[in-house]
Formats: C-alpha cells, sequence, structure tokens
C-alpha cells in the first residue's frame, strides 16, 4: 500500500516531540517501546521503520517484514513489556519500491509503563522518570480527569477566606449585568454557585477548594496551600544582563492581575489607536487577555515560576500547562480546552475574561492595530504567548538607563495624558488606571 501523503509530510518534518525515526532494516530495537511508552504518556505519536535519523526512508527488508510485525504483536500486547497492554498495528506502506513500517501510538488514560518503568517525552528523546517524584505527579495528575485546582481543604473554611475579595467580585459582575444573581448571595452562597465548595470524594468531607483560595485567600492561605505560586513580571530593555525593573508576584488572583496590568501599563506606551471610528487601547486590551489567559489556564499543581516578560521588541507569558496538544497553534484550527473550569468562571463572570477560546482572537486582533504583526501561541508543558511589539511601545517609556540599580514594584498613579492626533503616534507616557 503507497503511503499516504499526510504520512510523508510527518516523516519531512522530522523527529521530535511525537515523532521517531528508526533505521531498524531486519529487526525491532528494543528502544522502540520506551518510544511507544512515552508517546502514550504525553500527546501521541508516530514511529517509522525504515527511516533513518535524517529523515531519509532507507526501508526495511522486505523478507523481514513479517517477522517484525509478529515480533510487534507480542511484544505490545505484552503486560510485562508494556503495561496497561496496548493494542497497536503496524502497517506495511511503500514508496517508490521501498518498503516502511509505520504504527501511530495514541494518547491514553491511563498511565503507561515499560518493563516497569515510566517514560515521557522530552522534545525527540524518551526520559525514564520513574525515580522523579515529581514528574510521576504531573504525569498521573495529566491524565486525571479531575481538576488540580478542585483539591479540597476541609481545614479552611469561608470564614478564613478575604471577604473584601469576595465582595470585590461581588461588585465587579456588575460589568457585565446589574441584576447578576451573586449581588443578592451571601459569600457562601456565592462560592457554592461557583463550585468552589467541594466536596471530597476520597474522604467525604466538604470544604473550600485550592481554586477559592487563589482567589480569595490570604496570603498566607495560599503559601500553606501552595507555596509555588508565583508570577515574575520583568521588564528588560536598557539592562540586558539583569533587568530594568521586576515585580514578584505571591498573592491572591485578583490581586495579581491588578498588579500584573499596571506593570504592563507603566513599561508600555499607550499608542493612538483607531478601531473603525473610536480611539482604543488596544494595549490594555492585550495585556487583559494574556493576563487573564496565564492566571485562569495555567497548571496549578507544577512549580514552574510563571512569567511576564517585556523585552524591546516583543513580550511574552510563560506558564505550566496542561498540554492538549504541542507546538504552535492556529487561530483556524484551534480548540479551546478548559484547564481550571471554577477559576475561569470566576474570571467571566467578573468581567476579566470573555467566553473560552475568544482570549486567542482578541489577541490577534488587537496585536493587529497595536504592533501591526501577529502574536504567538505555543502549546506545550510550557504554555507561551508572544506578542511582537514595534518601537514606540518601549522606546522612551520605564526606567530611565541611570536608574536600574533599583528594580520598581511600588507603582504611583498617574494622570493619563492627552491623545494626540489621529496622524500621529501617541507620546509615550504612564496609565496606571484600575483594569476594571
Amino acid at each position: 500500500m503507497r503511503i499516504p501523503n499526510e504520512l510523508l509530510d510527518v516523516i519531512a518534518q522530522g523527529e521530535g516531540m511525537n515523532v521517531e525515526f528508526k533505521r531498524a532494516k531486519t529487526d525491532i530495537p528494543a528502544e522502540v517501546y520506551s518510544t511507544i511508552c512515552a508517546f502514550s504518556n504525553r500527546y501521541g505519536g508516530h514511529i517509522f521503520l525504515g527511516v533513518d535519523d535524517s529523515g531519509t526512508i532507507v526501508g526495511v527488508q522486505q523478507d523481514r517484514i513479517t517477522h517484525m510485525k509478529q515480533s510487534f504483536t507480542s511484544a505490545v500486547n505484552n503486560p510485562n513489556n508494556l503495561y496497561p497492554p496496548l493494542y497497536l498495528h503496524m502497517i506495511e506502506y511503500e514508496v517508490d519500491g521501498v518498503h516502511l513500517l509505520y504504527v501511530h501510538i495514541p494518547s491514553t488514560s491511563s498511565v503507561c509503563r515499560q518493563g516497569g518503568r515510566i517514560f515521557d517525552r522530552n522534545n525527540d528523546s524518551n526520559i525514564d522518570i520513574t525515580d522523579n517524584e515529581a514528574l510521576v505527579y504531573q504525569l498521573y495528575a495529566r491524565k486525571q480527569d479531575s481538576y488540580y485546582v478542585n483539591k479540597v481543604y476541609p481545614v479552611f473554611s469561608v470564614q478564613d477566606l478575604r471577604h473584601d475579595l469576595i465582595n470585590r467580585a461581588r461588585l465587579m459582575t456588575r460589568t457585565r449585568t446589574q441584576t447578576h444573581p451573586w449581588l443578592h448571595m451571601d459569600d457562601e452562597q456565592l462560592l457554592r454557585s461557583a463550585a468552589l465548595v467541594l466536596t471530597d470524594t476520597s474522604t467525604g468531607k466538604e470544604g473550600i477548594t485550592l481554586a477559592a483560595i487563589l482567589l480569595f485567600g490570604t496570603d498566607t492561605m495560599i503559601m500553606s496551600a501552595l507555596s509555588h505560586h508565583k508570577t515574575d513580571a520583568i521588564f528588560r530593555v536598557f539592562n540586558l544582563d539583569r533587568y530594568d525593573d521586576r515585580d514578584v508576584i505571591t498573592t491572591n488572583l485578583l490581586d495579581s492581575y491588578d498588579r500584573l496590568m499596571a506593570f504592563g501599563q507603566k513599561h508600555l506606551n499607550d499608542t493612538f489607536v483607531m478601531e473603525g471610528v473610536q480611539s482604543i487601547s488596544a494595549r490594555d486590551k492585550i495585556l487583559r487577555e494574556v493576563i487573564s489567559n496565564s492566571l485562569a489556564h495555567r497548571d496549578y499543581s507544577s512549580p514552574y515560576v510563571a512569567k511576564f516578560v517585556i523585552e524591546r521588541d516583543h513580550f511574552f507569558t510563560e506558564n505550566s500547562n496542561r498540554a492538549q496538544s504541542f507546538g504552535a497553534l492556529r487561530l483556524d484550527a484551534f480548540k479551546p480546552v478548559a484547564k481550571n473550569p471554577a477559576i475561569s468562571k470566576v474570571f467571566r463572570e467578573i468581567g476579566l475574561a470573555d467566553e473560552l477560546g475568544s482570549g486567542m482572537r482578541n489577541t490577534y486582533k488587537y496585536t493587529s492595530l497595536y504592533s501591526q504583526a501577529e502574536p504567538t501561541f505555543v502549546e506545550g508543558d510550557i504554555f507561551k504567548t508572544i506578542v511582537p511589539l514595534q518601537e514606540a511601545a518601549t522606546a522612551t517609556v520605564g526606567p530611565t538607563p541611570q536608574a536600574h540599580a533599583q528594580p520598581l514594584t511600588q507603582l504611583a498613579p498617574s494622570r493619563p495624558q492627552p491623545k494626540s492626533r489621529p496622524d500621529q503616534i501617541a507620546r509615550p507616557h504612564s496609565q496606571h488606571p484600575s483594569p476594571r
């Protein structure tokens, strides 16, 4: 059977996170099975036998194909080799008279072991993570249907949360409607309606969730429940070896949003932008989308430090992620998946985010207006959003080169300066309005 063009395209991409080549002219190398295990534990993948590391199709010996297929079938159905057993099929293809063997490995809902060891995929390598407790925990978390932020903390009660933050969220719902149900609920009713009070199915005990603590907890509660919670905001335009300004944020998600917005507004020039006949702040609209996305959708089980970094020609956010795919995302093929539904729901209700999937579309829209370019979204264990900048965005905003010695984290509000005429770029200015 002739190989489909789609698989030739996969071969042309080369080895990587979900593609593996083996020369394997006469027998199946033992490391094929650790690759199957790693692919199963990640996003799935493609294995080609009869293709060398450079992507050249060298073929397998035709008189060995039957033997190789039989050997493969026995190995993948042997629980002592792969557990749980995987029901995979090896397919023979022909390319210009040369024969190769192909296997597609799906991502499974169970953690796979090969020879009693757990393998994970990292770029084009298989990594044995069996003895790394943190990585094994993260792998099991990815495979679970439940969400990490739904973890219940019976030791804390609704009374332990910050009621000023809950009331703030209640009032913020007016950005959506003046008759929002939360306006007439007490704090416990509001939390229950947002699925922030749940019952632990393993113990039967009820309590507030990690999502509730991250949204409305005191800083002490947050550090007790999630000591690695942190977002590092960095401005690096003049002092490229270190930074010009920095804010390390370890507080609740509402205040984290405010501080990240203020940091971006402080260091990015709000250039004059027209949307139709209206003057808008494309900068603030972009910041809203990328910051709310980073806070609402990150994988809070990971100790990876989230980042918001502004450099001369771009800014980017990075955060840990429960990936559904790998590589750059395309707007026309993107399928949004809720990573932390409880947090996302609160963000939508209080006006910090819109419906699932709208953030990517809005970021494209406003980046084209702000930078005359397109953003980049890269999904993997680390989700990265990159927004290109024009020179006017950072040219003269932020600390002067003489002020690098002491990073600034406390921002004083200043009155917005008037916009320039439509045919001019506005002079850089520092704004610190309320994001709401």
